[in-house]
């Protein structure tokens, strides 16, 4: 429901190349370190966004979505559920194409809330998984 593959595919192929990570620092440990690895071998350019504002993977942070000064097609939200829907109205004031939640974040009524505004958004799925699958 949340995640039918005609939107994830549309996502990870036509939404646009610029993903900020939302929750990205420099803990190799963190599965948004790993994501951002695996969409930068797929061509993507990771945007960290995290308040500790760390250069990652070659790419300087930010501490939130509005301190990016440029346009971000994607943001990708690694944040625990309660904190997610923030963080999709402010990719909807952004001006972002798509939301991804993370595995094990739904937000439904944020999900309701960026589908009305015209973005397309995924929930509960990860495109580290995804990305390998479109062949």
């Amino acid at each position: 429901m949340y995640g039918d593959a005609a939107t994830v595919r549309k996502i990870l192929t036509e939404s646009g190349d610029t993903w900020a990570v939302v929750g990205l620092s420099q803990n190799r440990q963190r599965a948004a370190y790993r994501v951002a690895e695996v969409l930068q071998r797929y061509g993507k350019r990771v945007v960290p966004v995290h308040p500790k504002a760390e250069t990652v993977h070659g790419e300087p942070g930010y501490a939130s979505l509005a301190d990016v000064p440029f346009e971000v097609d994607v943001v990708d939200v690694f944040v625990n559920s309660d904190l997610a829907g923030a963080i999709a109205d402010e990719a909807v004031a952004k001006g972002a194409r798509a939301v991804w939640f993370q595995l094990d974040v739904i937000d439904e009524a944020a999900y309701d809330r960026t589908r009305a505004a015209g973005l397309d958004m995924v929930m509960d799925r990860c495109p580290a998984i995804e990305i390998p699958r479109l062949g």
